[in-house]
C-alpha cells in the first residue's frame, strides 16, 4: 500500500512538474506581462538612474542660468543645513562633484523619489550607511528637482 502511495505521489509530482512545458515559457510570459504593465524586472534595473521615473534628462552643454539661480534659492531653504557645497559631508554629503559621478537621471530621482531610493537603490544604500541619517521628503517638484541638479551643475563649474 506504502508503495502505491509512493508512486501516486511520485507521478503527480512528476505531472506538475512537466504539465506546463520548459519552466522558461513560464519566466518570459511573466516579464513579458510586467514588461507591457511597465513593471521592469529586477535584471533591468539601472542602478546608474536610480529608481523613479526619470529615466532621460537632457542636459545643455551649457548651463541654464536661469534654473540654476532658483536651484540655489531652494538649496538655501530646503538643503543647507544638511549638505556643504564641498565635498565635505556636513549631516549629508557635500556636493562637491555629484554631476561628476552621478547621471542626472539619478540626481532627479533620488530627490523626488528619497525614500524609495533609500529602500531600492544600492548607490543610496551606500550613501546611507555614510551618513547614517535619511534624507527627509523635502516635497520638491520635478521643476525644483531640475533647479537643484541645473544649480549643482554651476557648482562643480558648468558655465
Amino acid at each position: 500500500m506504502k508503495r502505491i502511495m509512493l508512486l501516486g505521489i511520485l507521478s503527480v509530482a512528476l505531472f506538475a512538474c512537466n504539465s506546463g512545458g520548459s519552466g522558461d515559457s513560464t519566466k518570459v510570459a511573466t516579464d513579458t506581462t510586467a514588461a507591457a504593465n511597465g513593471v521592469k524586472s529586477p535584471a533591468a534595473y539601472d542602478s546608474t538612474i536610480g529608481v523613479g521615473k526619470f529615466t532621460h534628462v537632457e542636459l545643455g552643454a551649457n548651463l541654464d542660468a536661469t534654473l540654476a539661480t532658483g536651484g540655489e534659492v531652494i538649496y538655501g531653504a530646503k538643503c543647507a543645513a544638511c549638505h556643504k557645497l564641498t565635498d565635505e559631508k556636513l549631516v549629508g554629503p557635500g556636493w562637491k562633484g555629484v554631476t561628476t559621478t552621478r547621471k542626472p537621471e539619478w540626481i532627479m530621482n533620488f530627490i523626488t523619489n528619497t525614500e524609495e531610493m533609500l529602500n531600492k537603490d544600492p548607490n543610496a544604500k551606500v550613501l546611507l550607511q555614510v551618513c547614517l541619517v535619511r534624507m527627509p521628503n523635502q516635497n520638491l517638484s520635478d521643476n525644483e528637482a531640475r533647479q537643484i541638479l541645473e544649480f549643482m551643475r554651476k557648482n562643480d563649474g558648468v558655465k
